[in-house]
């Protein structure tokens, strides 16, 4: 299931698009209160990231700010409530990208950390690195000062229960269902930067120090001020191995470019000789909402194709935005400076 983007590329202006993962979220399956929880969360995220944006902050301030309300919430797998490995602990993965120079940071297997997003921007602003996994990862953001929490604080009743039935009837190697909860974020401020960030706790019942694709660069979270920004939630595998989300970024950029140059090219051939200005103007508007879309719809269709499912956020510095997702539902929604914000769960809204 897809969701288009706006018919037109917004030039000014800011925009905030949020997931809190894709899986089997069916009305049969989900209860009313599960329903009107997540969907709560989503608002709560929303108004965070939007006051950041609307006050002329950063985008990669707003990406984390969107996620800390995603990981305080227990209905998301990330953070407070995130699913516990087989072995009965919570192991938390996060990643942040800026667009706008390419700068990195994320955490892998970490324990105590509040709010694995705030470790994966330490990791990005205070260390020479762009991963930090397990007791490393622990160790630097005890250093940097942030909350720390006893390991289960991540967990709830109802994730032990979801491991405990896993053990009981599963045969594979983790939640054969895929209820994914990954949570993430892509925003544009009014400069026309972006950046994304993502945070989860991974897949119930994973083994042997399992690392899914969020908190690796290119796979499952990435930024590019030439292109999008792109934060993931799925098979975690599948996503890896085709590089999501910086196919995508890079499909973009390139499409967009040939096609800029070529219209430059026309125009001086015309005899329009022209600045840097109208160079990024052409850039801007390149490509049609549904351009975009088809190239986001591919690069899924390739990563199903392998036998991965999921979905994905994605967001362009010239106001395209939008998701797609190959499950029943996936918890997202969208706000932008115009004064629109919703959001939903079911592939049919």
């Amino acid at each position: 299931m897809s969701h288009p983007s706006p018919e037109s590329p917004v030039e000014s202006g800011w925009s905030l698009v949020i997931h809190g993962g894709s899986g089997q979220f069916e009305r049969r399956r989900l209860s009313a209160e599960a329903d009107a929880g997540a969907r709560a969360g989503l608002d709560r995220a929303l108004a965070a990231g939007s006051a950041v944006l609307s006050a002329g902050g950063s985008a990669i301030d707003a990406v984390q700010a969107a996620i800390v309300v995603l990981e305080d919430d227990p209905h998301f797998n990330a953070g407070h409530g995130s699913v516990y490995t087989y072995e009965g602990k919570i192991e938390l993965d996060a990643a942040v990208m800026d667009g706008a120079n390419r700068a990195a940071g994320a955490i892998a297997r970490a324990h105590h950390t509040k709010n694995p997003i705030l470790l994966a921007r330490k990791v990005m602003e205070d260390s020479p690195h762009v991963l930090l996994s397990g007791e490393g990862a622990d160790r630097f953001s005890v250093e940097m000062g942030l909350t720390q929490v006893d390991n289960a604080y991540f967990g709830t009743p109802e994730r032990l229960r979801q491991l405990e039935e896993l053990k009981a009837n599963s045969t594979g190697w983790f939640d054969v269902d895929m209820k994914y909860g990954t949570v993430g974020a892509v925003a544009r401020d009014i400069n026309g930067h972006v950046a994304a960030g993502t945070s989860t706790g991974g897949l119930t019942g994973k083994r042997y120090g399992r690392i899914g694709d969020s908190p690796l660069i290119g796979a499952g979270t990435y930024a590019d001020d030439r292109a999008c920004a792109i934060s993931a939630t799925g098979a975690g595998e599948y996503f890896i191995r085709v590089g999501v989300a910086h196919e995508i970024c890079t499909r973009i950029r390139m499409k967009a470019e040939a096609r800029a140059e070529f219209l430059a090219h026309e125009a001086e051939r015309g005899g329009t000789i022209l600045d840097e200005a109208a160079r990024a103007k052409l850039l801007a508007t390149a490509l049609s909402a549904d351009e975009v879309q088809e190239i986001v719809d591919a690069v899924m269709a390739e990563m199903v194709g392998l036998g991965g499912t999921g979905g994905i956020i994605y967001l362009t510095p010239w106001g395209h935005q939008g998701y797609a997702f190959r499950t029943p539902g996936m918890y997202r929604g969208m706000a932008s400076s115009d004064g629109a914000s919703r959001v939903a769960v079911y592939g049919d809204e």
